[in-house]
């Protein structure tokens, strides 16, 4: 939902400083690159790094001018840390020690375990809550998409590369306009779905031209920012709304203030910009792992709404 956002801000600045950040703009680090390249990443040198990589490292995309700025960053990290300084951070990110080919271990397992929750929640679901629900092949779609989301979000804590980052902005772009298409069906489109057509027609319309521009213009980082910030700040709005004006008729919409007001309150931890935790666990990550029991609640609420909405119907149907 809104919490989306929330993490595409922190995404957003982290890529504005990417292209330079204190520790890889240290002539040591750059010196140490240069020469690891020269001496590792050319000729017969380079067969020899290739021979010795593990498998799992080259199908995961790991080159040898990567490994050189690894291992520089640490050469780099190990001089400030003797001569006193803070650590420093490279291409707009942390250190993080990499385990196999896991670039950010914590905020990759994370991703993982949060898709997981996803997809358990998605199948209880779908065994609680029959087809004929109204709600339920827009709650499902909701969870595909999310699922997705987490997908990308794990390959790109596992492996950051231009391609990776895209689709992980994307894919989190997708996430928090379906779920203001969800909050649309909700409270509009039961009773009107030609408004509810109507407003998914526009937000494919939006995702399309968010993304051509990205894709084939120009990737800026601010505009990216801006307009998902934008849509998370209207999709929380909505949805607590809504659940505020129908507290009293509908007890099972706490569940949906709960997850609006707590990954609002979570979005907090982003603020905490600090070197990982034995080189592993930063902010993000700590984030990304307080989310999971949030989305489960909010599929518990998806779910309880849809068996609402499902009686309701069965109602009116036994009236008619």
């Amino acid at each position: 939902m809104a919490g989306r956002a929330a993490r595409l801000v922190l995404l957003a600045g982290v890529a504005a400083v990417a292209s330079g950040s204190q520790g890889d703009r240290e002539p040591v680090y750059r010196d140490c690159v240069l020469q690891c390249e020269e001496r590792n990443c050319s000729g017969g040198a380079l067969k020899h790094f290739r021979s010795r990589q593990p498998i799992y490292m080259s199908l995961a995309g790991w080159t040898c001018p990567d490994d050189c700025k690894y291992e520089c960053m640490w050469v780099t990290v190990g001089l400030y840390l003797q001569e006193g300084h803070k650590v420093p951070q490279f291409h707009g990110k942390w250190p993080f020690s990499r385990f196999l080919f896991f670039q950010e271990p914590a905020s990759a397992v994370a991703s993982f375990l949060n898709g997981l929750a996803s997809l358990v929640m998605l199948c209880r679901y779908r065994t609680s809550v029959p087809a004929s629900s109204p709600m339920y092949h827009t709650c499902v779609a909701f969870a595909w998409v999310s699922l997705n989301a987490w997908f990308w979000s794990t390959v790109f804590h596992t492996r950051d590369t231009d391609l990776t980052e895209k689709m992980d902005y994307f894919c989190a772009s997708t996430v928090i306009l379906h779920s203001v298409y969800l909050c649309c069906v909700r409270t509009v489109g039961l009773q009107r779905p030609a408004v509810a057509s109507a407003f998914r027609a526009l937000l494919l319309l939006m995702l399309t031209a968010h993304v051509s521009y990205l894709s084939l213009i120009r990737f800026d980082y601010g505009y990216n920012l801006a307009a998902n910030v934008a849509t998370g700040l209207v999709n929380m709005v909505w949805w607590l709304a809504w659940c505020l004006r129908n507290r009293r008729r509908l007890p099972h919409v706490r569940k949906c203030v709960a997850v609006v007001l707590l990954l609002q309150g979570l979005s907090l931890l982003e603020l905490l910009d600090f070197p990982p935790l034995f080189w592993v666990l930063d902010a993000h990550a700590i984030w990304h792992i307080s989310t999971i029991p949030v989305h489960v609640l909010f599929f518990s609420f998806l779910e309880d709404d849809s068996l609402y909405l499902l009686k309701e119907s069965e109602a009116k149907f036994k009236l008619d």
